[in-house]
């Protein structure tokens, strides 16, 4: 089903932009002065930010109606959760409490998603 409305376009835009942070929290983790928890930590959150980011803007334009368009989502919500937490606790000292239910929120979509694809 082509992405046709705002509310199907908007995901996709924002699992691209995902995927271009990815890339440039990549290149920062390469090249910025880390120590090493630090550098683990951004590069973290850029793989999956790569990761999910390029396979939502792949998939949703593709989605087969709202049950696999609702796991994708809930994969790059889990995605952004988990990335911004590790990327919150480097850059401003916060707590990552958050990542552990990003990465449930993603496994989970992706539970979904092979169950959609399965059953439909």
């Amino acid at each position: 089903m082509p992405v046709s409305n705002a509310f199907q376009r908007i995901p996709s835009a924002i699992a691209a932009l995902m995927a271009a942070a990815g890339i440039a929290l990549s290149a920062y983790a390469a090249h910025a002065t880390l120590d090493a928890e630090g550098a683990r930590r951004i590069g973290n959150a850029a793989l999956f930010l790569l990761v999910q980011g390029a396979a939502g803007s792949a998939m949703l334009p593709q989605a087969a109606g709202k049950g696999e368009r609702g796991a994708i989502l809930l994969q790059i919500a889990g995605c952004l959760l988990f990335s911004l937490s590790l990327v919150a606790k480097q850059w401003l000292g916060w707590p990552s409490t958050l990542a552990p239910a990003g990465g449930m929120a993603m496994i989970a979509g992706w539970l979904w998603l092979a169950a959609q694809r399965l059953w439909r």
